[in-house]
């Protein structure tokens, strides 16, 4: 079976998006999977773009009808986010290594169902992580960050191990993680087209 789908996860703050970024950057068979989420768009959030915003009674509906493959209930945002099957479907049939940006359930699902590889984006220190947070969100008070730094330590403790690979991105070294990522798709075996 063709590899196809990358799954990236790791705490807030780490990288993420600029990992996934970087990769679809160098590679015109690389994209990155639109999510659904019941969140309302932020300002200058496109519909199918950067995530299929829906309501709630759509969202259940498509759960219902199984076009949400795997998703989490966000019970302190009162939001849901979910696989939404056709958006993976569309670009999988077009020939795209399909990355996501999921959490360690995500991971599961789609390493049994889609043989993906995953990776967990990790900072260098978790006082690195903090300083990022606090950068990245100045309005956020001590309590928030805190919380935040209690679920990234969580995560980094027992959702790492459960991916393929540990990638650190450190500060200022985003190319070196990102070209780690390239190294080990091609190692993995994914067709990487420039």
């Amino acid at each position: 079976m063709q590899k196809q789908v990358v799954v990236i996860a790791g705490p807030a703050g780490s990288g993420k998006n600029s990992v996934i970024e970087g990769v679809t950057a160098h590679f015109r068979n690389c994209s990155r999977l639109v999510t659904a989420t019941t969140r309302a768009p932020r300002s200058g959030e496109q519909h199918e773009v950067d995530y299929y915003f829906f309501s709630e009674p759509e969202f259940m509906d498509a759960l219902a009808k199984g076009d949400i493959l795997e998703h989490r209930d966000v019970k302190s945002l009162g939001t849901h986010y979910g696989v939404y099957k056709p958006d993976l479907e569309k670009r999988l049939a077009r020939g795209d290594v399909v990355l996501c940006h999921l959490d360690i359930i995500g991971v599961r699902y789609l390493h049994e169902h889609y043989n993906s590889t995953s990776f967990f984006i990790m900072p260098e220190s978790l006082e690195e992580l903090e300083n990022r947070i606090r950068a990245r969100n100045q309005g956020m008070s001590n309590e928030e960050i805190s919380k935040r730094m209690e679920i990234a330590a969580r995560e980094i403790r027992e959702d790492a191990p459960q991916c393929d690979y540990q990638i650190v991105n450190a500060d200022n070294k985003l190319d070196a993680a990102v070209d780690q990522v390239i190294e080990i798709l091609r190692k993995e075996g994914y067709t990487l087209e420039s």
